[in-house]
């Protein structure tokens, strides 16, 4: 199964200097898992791009978990920013 065949879904976010991708993919047993990947362009000292890649792979019995902990530090954040 090529990469392009198990790809479900895609999610481009572009944030400043980097861009972060959700990608939603399937197994060969057809069980689901996200890869989360950041991608930023880096220059050489010659100003050659390139990119520099950060993945994740987050498989789903580890989703509520991951979302219970994303949404934690959200909150937090908000409570701090509210407390400056």
């Amino acid at each position: 199964m090529s990469n392009e065949q198990n790809e479900m879904y895609s999610k481009v976010v572009r944030a400043g200097k980097r861009t972060y991708f959700f990608d939603i993919k399937a197994t060969k047993g057809n069980d689901l898992y996200i890869t989360l990947t950041e991608s930023k362009k880096t220059f050489g000292d010659e100003g050659d791009g390139n990119y520099q890649k950060h993945k994740i792979f987050l498989y789903k019995e580890d989703f509520e978990k991951f979302r219970e902990g994303l949404d934690d530090v959200l909150a937090k954040i908000e409570e701090l920013k509210s407390q400056q």
